[in-house]
């Protein structure tokens, strides 16, 4: 079985706006009382294991009898959000990510509400939900018939739109492609990346570069009013529209992008870079945030996946850059050098001949060569 989640602006009435606020209120509440009674419980038993373990979890129901209101909403939005608090712990021990925090008004307001008999359906550009009814919904594509909802995950951007994110299930069983066309893709800052065959670039547009001189000029504008009041939240909405289109068109850049390299090959060799640590380290932050390497890589391991086609990782520490593609020598090159010029007469674009270094990579990693 494979998931995959279709995202889609929703249009509710007042009354549903209400309710959808007042959900992540409640959810929000929940999950702070949640983990403020176990930071008290660990506070209280860290020297003694055996008591801690014995100690009884919260739960949603518990706070139901002192704030009534919470009967109000969907109690699965509640619960889930004692599965995600439980998922933050899991992942805070395992060392994937920090000690949960509390969340604020200013937190993204999310929750997420599960399928059971039938509270959740489709039909008529409308959505059911719990305690919602009936929403509109903006359905610009169909989910095909043989996918079975699971969850929706409902979320509301700072420009104060609605998006309904629908995960479902169907039964996916890709036959492995045999690999005929092979690409590697070196990382460019300029362009996204280059790749092994023509050495062409993707040509990245850089759209938050296209926007910055105006978002200032919006932001500028926005520290010049009194925060609370509706001149603030009025230019606050018109610098969070800036931002969105950013990622909007960041996103529709990249789904392209990938799409075109899944469609025409069957592996594709990337390097497994630290994206972090590249930006901190050169103090290229905003351009590598811009790029959306990351995302990049995630849409053609997807993508790649659905058609039984591989996405081929590796060694960050290959040296791709010093390495001639033509004899095989390694040797040094700084930063500001864009030729690579090897002692045995290979002249070569810096960038292209490390693509062609990390294709042969993959093809030894495949067993292909």
């Amino acid at each position: 079985m494979a998931n995959k989640a279709y995202k889609f602006l929703l249009n509710p009435t007042k009354e549903q706006e209400h309710l959808l606020l007042k959900t992540f209120g409640c959810v929000r509440l929940v999950y702070n009382r949640m983990l403020a009674e176990r930071k008290a419980v660990y506070e209280k038993f860290k020297d003694d294991k055996e008591s801690l373990k014995q100690q009884k979890l919260p739960t949603p129901a518990k706070y139901k009898q002192e704030f009534e209101w919470l009967k109000e909403v969907d109690s699965l939005a509640l619960a889930n959000a004692q599965m995600n608090l439980q998922k933050a712990y899991t992942n805070f021990f395992a060392g994937r990510a920090m000690f949960p925090k509390f969340k604020s008004r200013k937190s993204k307001q999310t929750y997420t509400t599960n399928r059971v008999n039938g509270n959740i359906q489709l039909s008529d550009s409308h959505i059911k939900l719990p305690k919602l009814g009936l929403v509109r919904l903006k359905q610009h594509r169909e989910i095909p018939s043989h996918h079975v909802i699971k969850s929706c995950t409902i979320s509301r951007s700072a420009t104060g739109k609605y998006q309904v994110s629908i995960l479902t299930e169907y039964k996916h069983e890709p036959k492995p492609k045999e690999i005929n066309e092979i690409i590697g893709l070196d990382f460019a800052m300029d362009g996204l990346y280059v790749e092994s065959e023509q050495g062409e670039k993707a040509n990245h547009p850089r759209f938050y570069r296209q926007t910055q001189e105006k978002l200032a000029k919006e932001q500028k504008v926005l520290s010049r009013k009194t925060k609370g009041s509706a001149r603030y939240e009025k230019q606050r909405i018109k610098v969070a529209k800036l931002h969105e289109k950013v990622v909007n068109q960041r996103k529709d850049f990249l789904h392209k992008k990938s799409f075109q390299l899944v469609k025409k090959y069957d592996a594709v060799v990337i390097e497994a870079l630290d994206m972090k640590g590249m930006s901190q380290a050169l103090n290229y932050g905003k351009s590598v945030s811009d790029n959306g390497w990351g995302m990049f890589t995630t849409f053609l391991g997807y993508k790649l996946l659905e058609q039984g086609k591989k996405l081929v990782k590796i060694n960050k520490w290959f040296p791709s850059t010093k390495t001639c593609s033509s004899c095989g020598n390694v040797k040094p090159v700084a930063l500001s050098e864009r030729i690579y010029s090897c002692e045995c007469g290979f002249v070569f674009d810096r960038d292209w001949n490390a693509a062609i270094n990390i294709k042969n990579e993959g093809l030894l990693m495949l067993g292909l060569s």
